[in-house]
């Protein structure tokens, strides 16, 4: 493994927030892509009273060569699990809650009615604003018109790499149908949509701006771009790491194609400033 550059090193935070924010997420039973994806931001996350949930288990059916999260056959799904997702937001007093969950490809819907369950669960307790960061359901239409129906804020689904790269990165996954996955939930709804990717893997430049610009070409107003970091010596390794200078270009790309929002700097992941995001893209 590479050696990490100083400017991915964050420090361990340990605080009293941070501690009633893991022991309110224990006590609902509950995961946290922050913990399970090995977040860089955890610790800032968690000092300012916020998590990302983690749904229907913590184990996935794909094997995305850079995820962290294991791969296994999962458990049935808790039904309870929207109900103590919405308890815990409320206990956290979000304004702004963030829900991802891991690849059901078990699922018929992939899950997609376990999504709106906890959207609807949490509209019954708080005026939350709501952000969900989903799998491709595989692209079925019928699951993408839950998603819809539920009415999420945000809906965010990654792209995570460029097309030249995705059957290494993402062996189970199709760049096609993710474009497709934010396309038809930007033609159907007035959802603000996001998407995210990691660079570091062997991308040029150029196949960054074409998928920013496939991105771009389906509505997609958030955009989100950071280091990919190496879980472990079995994962994908990193091919490069960028400079904060070409972080700085990719800013300037970003914004020059027009996204209402982006987030873009070494340690930016998918959750990042996710509120500020949203106000921005309403903007």
């Amino acid at each position: 493994m590479q050696r990490l550059p100083d400017y991915l090193k964050r420090p361990i935070i340990d605080t009293e927030k941070t501690r009633t924010v893991r022991k309110i997420l224990k006590n609902k039973c509950l995961n946290t892509v922050c913990d399970g994806a090995r977040c860089p931001n955890k610790g800032e996350c968690y000092a300012k009273n916020t998590a990302t949930f983690l749904i229907m288990g913590n184990v996935c059916t794909r094997n995305c060569r850079y995820c962290n999260i294991s791969t296994a056959k999962p458990e049935p799904l808790d039904i309870n699990e929207p109900k103590h997702v919405a308890e815990a937001v409320k206990e956290l007093g979000l304004e702004f809650a963030v829900i991802t969950s891991v690849t059901r490809d078990d699922l018929i819907d992939g899950g997609a009615e376990h999504f709106k369950n906890c959207i609807d669960e949490i509209r019954k307790v708080s005026n939350t604003k709501i952000e969900i960061l989903t799998p491709d359901f595989k692209g079925k239409k019928e699951a993408l018109d839950l998603i819809i129906e539920s009415s999420p804020d945000v809906f965010n689904h990654n792209i995570e790499t460029v097309k030249s790269l995705f059957r290494t990165a993402r062996p189970q996954g199709n760049y096609s149908r993710s474009i497709e996955v934010l396309k038809y939930i930007k033609e159907n709804s007035s959802i603000i949509t996001k998407s995210g990717m990691m660079v570091g893997l062997g991308e040029t430049f150029d196949e960054i701006e074409e998928t920013l610009l496939d991105l771009k070409n389906v509505g997609v107003d958030i955009v989100t771009i950071g280091q990919y970091i190496q879980p472990s010596k079995e994962h994908l390794k990193v091919e490069k790491y960028y400079t904060l200078e070409e972080f700085e270009d990719l800013k300037n790309l970003a914004q020059k194609i027009g996204f209402k929002n982006y987030q873009i700097a070494p340690l930016v992941r998918s959750s990042y400033q996710a509120k500020q995001s949203w106000q921005e893209a309403l903007k």
